[in-house]
């Protein structure tokens, strides 16, 4: 599937020169495989999660789980049940998905449900608020690759954010995708060298950090 452009993230992009805390994450993964979900949910309350697809979950544009990461998705499932997990994709659910296809192949292989939304991330929060109602946004984390989609999003709409810093994979990647994810490391090690810490979360705030991830 081929994406349009993403204006939001082209915009947004600008909010961060006045407001960097939004491209910091709260949590610093390899991948989801060091990502403790059952002290998420006992020592921060999160009762909710959202993933984005490509190059967190599975490689770009495929339809099942990378499978070193199966045990790790099964446990999340586990955790937080079929239907407090949700998939925010700029392409499967969105209208660039014909008759949202690719959205429900993806339900169908990874078992969760594919968020429908217009707005492309880092816009477009309330889409997954309202899917996830009455959870609230403090009680949702996010996880994904991209700093300047993924964890924006996450940031700018008070959600638990979480990065997976090591990619599947380049192979079938959107070439865009490859340079700006280049840039995001280096920003995000800027951002550190600068002590830019991320937006407050109840999470992060109760001391229990270190439990959520190994």
């Amino acid at each position: 599937m081929v994406q349009s452009l993403n204006l939001s993230g082209i915009v947004n992009a600008f909010r961060l020169l006045w407001n960097p805390r939004l491209a910091m994450p709260h949590i610093i993964v390899d991948d989801i495989r060091h990502i403790h979900f059952s002290n998420l949910k006992k020592y921060g309350n999160i009762k909710a999660i959202g993933f984005d697809k490509d190059n967190c979950l599975t490689a770009p544009y495929a339809l099942t789980i990378h499978p070193p990461l199966k045990d790790a998705w099964e446990d999340c499932i586990k955790t937080f049940s079929k239907e407090n997990i949700v998939i925010v994709s700029n392409s499967a659910g969105t209208d660039d998905d014909t008759d949202y296809k690719e959205a429900q192949n993806i339900e169908k292989t990874l078992g969760v449900p594919v968020l429908r939304h217009k707005l492309k991330k880092p816009a477009g929060g309330q889409h997954l608020a309202s899917h996830l109602n009455p959870i609230s946004v403090n009680q949702t984390a996010f996880v994904g690759d991209r700093i300047l989609t993924d964890i924006v999003f996450g940031n700018q709409n008070g959600n638990l954010t979480i990065w997976t810093r090591n990619i599947i994979t380049e192979k079938g990647d959107n070439k865009m995708a490859l340079v700006i994810r280049r840039m995001e490391h280096c920003l995000i090690h800027f951002l550190q060298k600068m002590n830019v810490k991320p937006p407050l979360h109840c999470a992060i705030s109760n001391g229990k950090i270190s439990a959520y991830s190994n």
